[in-house]
C-alpha cells in the first residue's frame, strides 16, 4: 500500500488533488488510519486515477467524470470520446488562429494607414475573359472566413483541369457575389481557350469598363490595408463602388509573403 505522496508521485498528480477526490469522492483512499488519518492507496487505484484525470482533461466536469466512471467506461469509450475531442480542440483552436489573423491584419491596417501612395491606384478596362470556376461560400467577406473556402476551390478546380489537360492561359481570377442564402459565393477561376472542362464550369467573365486597381505584395490572407487603401482612394477622388473586387494572381507559389495580387474594383 502507497502513502497518499507515493500514489501522487506514480500518478504524476499532487497531494492536493487526490485529498480534493477524496473529499468529493471521486477517489477514495482504499485504507484510512483511524489513529492518524493518513490515507493509504492501492496501486490497483491508477486505474481510476488514469481514468478521473483522462475524463477531466477532455472537459468533463467532475460531476460528469463520476458518473461516467461509476458506469464502468471501458477504454474503446473513452479512446471514443478522446478522438471527439481532439476534433472540438482542432476546431477552437483553427478558429482562435483565425481570429488573431483578423486582428494582425487589422492592426497592419492601422500602422499603413496613409502609407501607401495614391498613384498605386490606376483606373482602367478590363477585358472579358473565359474562365474554367468552382465556387463555394464563405461565412463573411474577411480574409479570415474566404481563405480557409478559396484554398480547396482552387486545389479541387487545379485537378479538374489536370485531369482534363488542360493549361491555364492567364493568371487565376476569383471573384466574388451575394450568396442567396446570406454570405459570399466564391468563385476560384482560371482563364482557358476550351469550352469543356470535367467537374469545372465555363463562364464567359464578363470584362469591367472602369475598375479601380490596385496592386497588393505579400499573402492575400493580409490584403486588408490594400483594399482599405483602394476603398479610401475611390472616395477621395469622387467615385463609387460598383461591387465586390476581383483578385487577380500575377504572381504565386509556395511562400505566400512572395505573392503579387492585382485588385479590380468595378466603379459605377
Amino acid at each position: 500500500m502507497f502513502s497518499i505522496g507515493d500514489f501522487a508521485r506514480h500518478g504524476r498528480v499532487s497531494v492536493r488533488m487526490l485529498r480534493h477526490y477524496d473529499a468529493i469522492g471521486l477517489l477514495r483512499p482504499a485504507r484510512v488510519d483511524p489513529f492518524t488519518g493518513y490515507r493509504g492507496y492501492e496501486a490497483a487505484q491508477l486505474s481510476r486515477l488514469n481514468r478521473v484525470v483522462a475524463l477531466k482533461d477532455l472537459g468533463f466536469t467532475l460531476e460528469q467524470v463520476a458518473s461516467i466512471i461509476d458506469e464502468k467506461v471501458g477504454i474503446d469509450e473513452l479512446r471514443g470520446m478522446l478522438r471527439l475531442r481532439q476534433a472540438e480542440l482542432q476546431t477552437r483552436i483553427s478558429a482562435d488562429r483565425a481570429r488573431l489573423a483578423a486582428v494582425e491584419a487589422r492592426l497592419r491596417s492601422i500602422e499603413t494607414e496613409g502609407a501607401m501612395p495614391v498613384q498605386d491606384v490606376q483606373v482602367k478596362t478590363v477585358p472579358p475573359v473565359r474562365v474554367a470556376e468552382v465556387t463555394g461560400v464563405a461565412e463573411s467577406f474577411e480574409p479570415a472566413s474566404i481563405g480557409p473556402v478559396i484554398q480547396p476551390l482552387y486545389d479541387e478546380l487545379m485537378g479538374h483541369l489536370r485531369a482534363a489537360g488542360v493549361t491555364p492561359v492567364g493568371p487565376g481570377i476569383a471573384y466574388y457575389e451575394d450568396a442567396p442564402d446570406g454570405g459570399v459565393l466564391v468563385h476560384a477561376s482560371c482563364p482557358v481557350n476550351v469550352s469543356e472542362v470535367d467537374g469545372a464550369r465555363i463562364v464567359d467573365l464578363p470584362g469591367i469598363d472602369r475598375a479601380a486597381t490596385i496592386v497588393h505584395h505579400g499573402d492575400i490572407d493580409n490584403v486588408l490595408s490594400t483594399v482599405q487603401t483602394l476603398a479610401k482612394w475611390i472616395e477621395e477622388n469622387g467615385h463609387t463602388s460598383a461591387g465586390y473586387n476581383r483578385e487577380v494572381y500575377l504572381e504565386i507559389g509556395e511562400n505566400c509573403d512572395a505573392w503579387v495580387t492585382e485588385l479590380q474594383e468595378p466603379l459605377k
